[in-house]
């Protein structure tokens, strides 16, 4: 089975763009557009990461984030905070439980990385490309 992740992010061309870097690699991609939405998805079937940006609407991401790792079950969950917000927010959303962070704007091969080292250096299945057609 392939890694589950959740891209939690309200700008749907970001959402697009990390489904574009992660999916071909084999990830199993879920998304959100809201907090709300992501909890709501994250209860009912727990994630293995989960790519999270800040600036959502309440829940704010960094609610979102002190919500999971608030909970023995959920706390396994390892969380990438991706963010525009910048270097100054790093030290607060660490302090909140995340595993790894991440600056807007990215390296696609900066982001795979950091999704499979947060799975421990496993690497997905990639996807089969399909088959020449005659």
């Amino acid at each position: 089975m392939n890694a589950d992740v959740l891209i939690v992010e309200d700008h749907p061309t970001m959402r697009k763009t990390m489904r574009i870097i992660l999916e071909p690699d084999g990830f199993d991609i879920r998304e959100a557009s809201d907090g709300h939405t992501a909890m709501r998805m994250i209860e009912e079937q727990p994630p293995d990461v989960v790519l999270l940006d800040l600036n959502l609407p309440p829940p704010t991401g960094a609610g979102i984030l002190r919500w999971i790792k608030s909970d023995a079950l959920r706390r396994r969950i390892k969380v990438i905070v991706v963010t525009a917000l910048g270097e100054e927010t790093r030290e607060e959303v660490m302090a909140l439980g995340a595993d790894h962070f991440f600056i807007k704007p990215f390296s696609p091969l900066e982001l795979l990385a950091t999704v499979e080292k947060a799975l421990g250096g496993k690497k997905a299945t990639p996807a089969e490309p399909p088959e020449p057609s005659a």
